[in-house]
């Protein structure tokens, strides 16, 4: 639309377009480290109270890196294995939840919960039915309260990543 100058000249008067929304990945970090922590705790009691050892979900994701010599029944598993255990899960968690930024920001914290619940769903059906074709220790795991340990995963990824999101609108 051309509307009058103040030079007696028209210009082009525009209304500025919102800028691309993109995730915010402070807090999809910050999200995928707290909802690691809150997985890693329920899977801790989980496998403490199923099969006798909390430190089993530390291990699991340690032999990523260190291979299947530090699974059960490992002899000696040291703090290096669970210290190593932690980082990857760790790690893992936030590139998690930074897929689900990508995927779910700016749709609100009930988009985050569900849409987080159903990618910690699909993420429960790629750990214990495709990586444990290739890592020894996964397939033994296959049950509900793990599937239920990485809905809550979801949930708390992506519902926590919604409230922390800046710059909504």
């Amino acid at each position: 639309m051309l509307a009058p100058g103040t030079d007696g000249g028209t210009r082009l008067n525009a209304s500025p377009q919102p800028a691309p929304r993109n995730a915010d990945w402070r807090a999809a970090i910050s999200a995928g480290v707290c909802a690691g922590i809150v997985f890693l705790l329920v899977n801790m009691a989980l496998t403490s109270q199923l099969l006798g050892n909390a430190q089993l979900p530390l291990q699991l994701a340690a032999s990523l890196l260190l291979g299947p010599a530090v699974l059960p029944p490992a002899i000696g598993i040291g703090g290096n294995v669970l210290m190593t255990g932690f980082g990857v899960h760790i790690a893992l968690s936030v590139a998690f939840t930074c897929l689900i930024a990508f995927c779910l920001h700016r749709w609100g914290v009930l988009v985050g919960l569900v849409g987080g619940a159903a990618f910690g769903l699909s993420l429960y059906s790629i750990d214990y039915y495709f990586v444990a074709d290739f890592v020894p220790g996964f397939a033994a795991l296959r049950s509900w309260p793990m599937a239920l340990s990485h809905v809550v995963f979801g949930a708390v990824a992506g519902g926590l990543y919604e409230l922390l999101e800046r710059d909504r609108r």
